[in-house]
């Protein structure tokens, strides 16, 4: 019998493999370009008498509150200059980085009929770790100096845990959070479980829009911490049970579990080895277990509230 029931589990795994590439072979033929504006190259090898050029092409990236005396200091700045010299060496070929973009468009194309390709330009933003990406609905900007590599000499002084994810492969993965939030409905948050299943649609919707990169890319972990919150997620969920934290709305759970941090805080000898946002890892393995044990469309699960997506999720940690 044991026979029996293993070759179920495993030919109902092969089904849903066969699905999941029939999926990604019809979404792979929707009719998207990306053409990559590469203002950050333009301003870097402009002279002064290009700023009107410039500004008539990119008027959303120039403030008129803003003199030109000020852009022509800039243009010249030696410190600007060798920072668009490495943006420019780490960027020469922008061939894979293009390639994610389109084929996140294409996933969002086949679930949104409505959505239209923007405009995708890339700039400078004098590492603004904290606007890495930025999405309107006509308009993509891409800091490119925020995605220099973990280890970039430009980051120094920037903690670990945000230097980590300051690299190209993360940016196809912050442009994917970007767009949730115009799907992502739920009320105002008040418990921890809510911000759990916000940052659990969030890293679900990464799942169907770039389901090419890992998940570690999805959330922002190294290969290491997802292999500790894996290991550890019993423990974890026992955790918040036995202290009865989902529905609390003590505000500090947020920054505990839910914040981008170096580390959790359970404070409990095991925080120096965790990685941050626990919160929103666990949230994200209830939507999971949710979307697998409903018949429900994934756009209208974007929509539900956080008690229902719970209640109904059947949801058990690993062991």
């Amino acid at each position: 019998m044991k026979n029996v029931g293993f070759l179920i589990v495993l030919l109902l795994f092969f089904n849903a493999c066969k699905e999941d590439d029939q999926l990604e072979s019809e979404i792979s033929k929707m009719d998207v370009e990306v053409k990559i504006e590469r203002f950050d190259l333009a301003f870097a090898h402009a002279n002064p008498a290009d700023l009107p050029k410039l500004k008539e092409a990119y008027p959303f990236l120039f403030s008129e509150r803003i003199n030109d005396s000020i852009w022509i200091d800039r243009i010249n700045d030696s410190l600007q200059k060798e920072l668009s010299d490495e943006v420019e060496k780490t960027f020469a070929n922008f061939d894979d980085v293009r390639d994610n973009i389109e084929s996140l468009f294409q996933h969002l194309k086949y679930y949104d009929k409505t959505f239209k390709i923007p405009r995708v330009i890339t700039v400078t933003s004098d590492v603004d770790y904290r606007n890495k990406t930025i999405v309107t609905d006509t308009i993509v900007l891409i800091s490119l100096d925020t995605y220099l590599g973990a280890d970039h000499h430009f980051y120094e002084g920037i903690q670990r845990f945000l230097t980590q994810n300051m690299k190209r492969s993360q940016i196809v993965s912050d442009l994917a959070a970007n767009y949730s939030e115009k799907y992502i409905y739920q009320d105002q948050p008040k418990t921890l479980l809510d911000d759990m299943i916000y940052f659990g649609k969030q890293l679900y919707f990464k799942d169907k829009m770039i389901p090419f990169v890992s998940d570690a890319v999805k959330i922002g972990y190294s290969d290491v911490q997802l292999e500790w919150v894996k290991e550890n997620e019993s423990e974890i969920w026992r955790y918040f049970i036995e202290r009865e934290l989902l529905f609390s709305t003590d505000n500090s759970l947020a920054e505990r579990f839910i914040a981008d941090a170096p580390f959790s805080k359970f404070y409990l000898e095991l925080d120096s080895e965790s990685p941050g946002k626990i919160g929103q890892y666990m949230g994200w393995h209830i939507v999971r277990s949710y979307m697998k044990n409903n018949d429900v469309d994934f756009m209208d699960m974007m929509q539900k509230n956080a008690d229902e997506i719970f209640n109904k999720s059947k949801f058990k940690p690993r062991k």
